[in-house]
């Protein structure tokens, strides 16, 4: 079965994701800069962080990258799904792994940062049972070179919301 045809009839329920440390970034850049267009972001994150590849059936489909900010609280940094994968549940069961993964290194709490600009991001965190917590202001502007648009509003502010590992297992 060829792959686009897989794609095309993939949904969560038979998603099946093989997760692996990966400690070469370089093919992988393409799609950590898909989530996060500066690759100087990408690279000082990646010093501190772990990469997480994600395949199925062979197929990378995403990766995700986790780092330790201190005691029990983890922050998920980037997390990508290959174009021709979006739509289909791969971003549910990738965001699962970034979370059990997060689990096993022992964090209770699991932090991710989004653009305010990012709608359809923002709802699919809440939906997958993470909780607003705070807004960095200006994030992207102080921190990134040109300017960043998405849904025609300018991303200025991160919003960082929070999952407690130890609150449920219901996402």
């Amino acid at each position: 079965m060829g792959e686009a045809l897989m794609a095309e009839e993939a949904t969560v329920t038979d998603i099946n994701l093989e997760i692996r440390a990966e400690e070469d970034a370089v093919p992988f850049m393409d799609l950590l800069l898909q989530a996060d267009p500066s690759p100087a972001m990408v690279m000082d994150y990646l010093a501190d962080g772990t990469l997480f590849s994600a395949t199925w059936d062979g197929v990378v489909v995403g990766v995700f990258v986790l780092m330790h900010l201190g005691d029990v609280k983890w922050e998920l940094k980037n997390i990508s799904v290959a174009p021709e994968w979006q739509g289909k549940g791969v971003g549910k069961a990738l965001l699962r792994a970034a979370i059990e993964e997060a689990r096993k290194e022992g964090a209770k709490l699991l932090d991710v940062g989004t653009g305010n600009s990012s709608i359809d991001q923002l709802a699919f965190y809440q939906k997958m049972g993470f909780r607003m917590r705070r807004i960095a202001k200006n994030y992207y502007t102080l921190n990134y070179p040109e300017p960043i648009f998405e849904n025609g509003i300018q991303c200025r502010d991160m919003v960082v919301l929070t999952f407690d590992l130890d609150e449920t297992d219901d996402y």
